[in-house]
């Protein structure tokens, strides 16, 4: 069974679609199960999206400092459960 660390090493090539089949549907085993896995995959999924869409220039300072403001917000907003190990 994957545990959230694993999918947390392997969710980039997981988004690229580099996972062996096996691996890939392991992945989405665990996704269908773990909440906390499934947004981490749609945030990381998101922010590739998004340095994609503005890799052809120059980062937006204002931009990078918006997201890291609310990045940082939100994680210090999450709720904190300490019987759950986060990935």
């Amino acid at each position: 069974m994957l545990m959230c660390k694993d999918l947390a090493v392997i969710a980039s090539d997981y988004i690229d679609g580099e996972l062996p089949v096996l691996q890939n549907m392991s992945v989405r085993m665990h996704l269908m199960m773990c909440r906390h896995c499934r947004t981490f995959i749609g945030n990381l999924r998101a922010s590739t999206n998004l340095l994609q869409a503005h890799s052809s220039g120059q980062p937006d300072e204002e931009l990078i400092r918006k997201i890291d403001e609310r990045v940082a917000r939100a994680l210090k907003e999450r709720p904190r459960n300490p019987t759950k190990r986060d990935p």
